[in-house]
């Protein structure tokens, strides 16, 4: 089976950027758990169907048994994609046959900024490890290099500093390699 070249994970491309402006669609945040794998599936729905959504995905690179180089993309957050949208729309999602289950988002605001911030953190390029079920750390914001401005948790492992970014709602997030040097404590 050939591997896919990435897909759109975002629709519309500056959803997160005009919800936190105010300027975006009204509508509740969702976060459709789907069926295993698919993902994406889903998101090719949202896509035609013209719902706002996003799912973050990571890059991962590996051998084929053929010693060919690969590129695959994968969600960071597994089984979930974040919907934006009305009733009709949730409906729309759910008759996809994708989706297991589906929950509303309380605090709109708050995964919004949560899941910008992890954009922001995928787009610097830098090798993310997905984190789950965090557990409580220093809130720290980063002051210097290419992390600047990030804000999230000191997480300690394998005496290595990382900076976990994370979406709330979920528990869950992404972690970044840094110095000790490059944090101040919020």
């Amino acid at each position: 089976m050939p591997i896919l070249k990435q897909e759109p994970n975002l629709h519309p491309a500056t959803l997160l950027a005009d919800y936190l402006a105010g300027t975006s669609e009204t509508g509740l945040w969702w976060a459709m758990y789907t069926r295993s794998r698919r993902e994406k599936q889903l998101m090719r729905h949202l896509l035609a169907s013209e719902i706002p959504f996003y799912c973050p995905l990571l890059s991962r690179r590996y051998r084929s048994p053929a010693g060919r180089v690969r590129e695959s993309f994968q969600p960071l957050f597994s089984n979930y994609v974040f919907m934006l949208g009305n009733a009709d729309q949730r409906v729309s999602a759910l008759t996809t046959n994708c989706v297991s289950r589906c929950v509303e988002v309380s605090d709109g605001d708050r995964l919004a900024r949560d899941l910008e911030q992890i954009q922001r953190l995928i787009g610097t390029g830098a090798a993310l490890t997905p984190e789950a079920r965090l557990l409580a750390g220093d809130p720290v914001r980063v002051k210097t290099g290419m992390f600047a401005g990030f804000e999230g948790l000191i997480v300690r492992r394998e005496n290595e500093t990382r900076l976990l970014v994370s979406v709330n709602f979920m528990e869950q997030g992404a972690s970044v390699l840094l110095d000790d040097c490059q944090l101040e404590k919020r």
